[in-house]
């Protein structure tokens, strides 16, 4: 195993996804790469003052600003990258807006004057954040994107998630000791990190959560025959399935059938069997409404069945 270091620098920052991005590191399955990353807007110095404008890496900024792509050699479609989420230690500073789109959300929640601003100074060796309004909350650092770009050629966009490749999931559950599952979109795989979030509750409301810089330790490996098709993690607190759509009843639909089928193949269940074993052990959690395709997380807790 070797460990590869990868800074955000021209060359190795990107702000779409794009097949035909050349890699910035190639590693070899279960290399380990230690990944600096910036904030989500590519912020090269802190914010003194809410809303500040500030130097950042991309002028007109088209999305997250990640680190990458890291090709997998030997990894293909067909095939699964297995993400290890070894360690994830947060910046010194992040900041989180609310009311900053207009959007059905923002009006229902009658967000429609000027953006509210948080700014944050992180304590990592403590686990705290503490805004300049003077609340203290605990962290829970992880990346908000971890994904690959699509098959199809061109730019897309770092926002929606997306069921092939993943990229802006937002889900919590993600922290120090998780291993997510991404199908293989391309050659190579061509993994891009960043979108550092020191704290997140379920469903970023706001459409932010402590947005920060962060360095994050990742090994990376490649599967066949992963008992799930899609994506899918296991993470400190359970088994985890994801839906993505812009419904939330198709994401919702989407992610518990995924639990399901899970279930049954580590149960030895029918599908009937699965689903009234389900109703009494799986959660079902809001991932996040800020990406205009939601998302939806099923959870089944390690102890929840013996």
């Amino acid at each position: 195993m070797t460990i590869h270091h990868l800074h955000p620098e021209p060359g190795s920052t990107i702000d779409v996804l794009d097949r035909d991005t050349p890699p910035a590191l190639s590693v070899d399955p279960g290399d380990t790469v230690v990944v600096r990353s910036l904030d989500a807007s590519g912020h090269l110095e802190r914010q003194r003052t809410p809303g500040e404008r500030r130097p950042t890496m991309f002028a007109d900024r088209r999305g997250h600003c990640l680190t990458g792509p890291v090709e997998v050699r030997g990894a293909a479609p067909g095939d699964v990258l297995a993400v290890r989420i070894d360690s994830a230690r947060p910046g010194e500073w992040g900041w989180t807006i609310a009311g900053a789109k207009d959007n059905a959300l923002n009006r229902a929640l009658g967000l429609t004057g000027e953006p509210s601003w948080l700014l944050w100074e992180i304590d990592a060796d403590a686990g705290t954040a503490t805004s300049d309004r003077g609340h203290t909350v605990r962290t829970a650092p992880f990346l908000g994107v971890i994904g690959l770009p699509p098959a199809e050629p061109g730019p897309h966009s770092t926002v929606p998630p997306r069921a092939a490749g993943g990229g802006n999931i937002d889900c919590r559950e993600l922290t120090a000791g998780a291993t997510l599952y991404l199908p293989v979109t391309v050659p190579g795989a061509l993994l891009h990190l960043g979108d550092g979030h020191a704290a997140q509750g379920d469903g970023e409301v706001c459409g932010t959560a402590i947005e920060c810089p962060m360095t994050t330790e990742v090994t990376l490996d490649v599967v066949t025959g992963p008992p799930v098709p899609g994506i899918h993690a296991v993470t400190p607190g359970g088994r985890v399935t994801f839906g993505f759509d812009a419904d939330l009843n198709a994401a919702t639909a989407e992610a518990l059938a995924a639990m399901l089928t899970w279930m049954q193949h580590l149960y030895e269940l029918d599908r009937g069997t699965a689903t009234a074993l389900a109703s009494t052990v799986v959660d079902l959690r809001v991932t996040q409404v800020a990406n205009e395709t939601w998302g939806v997380h099923a959870v089944l807790p390690h102890d929840a069945i013996t």
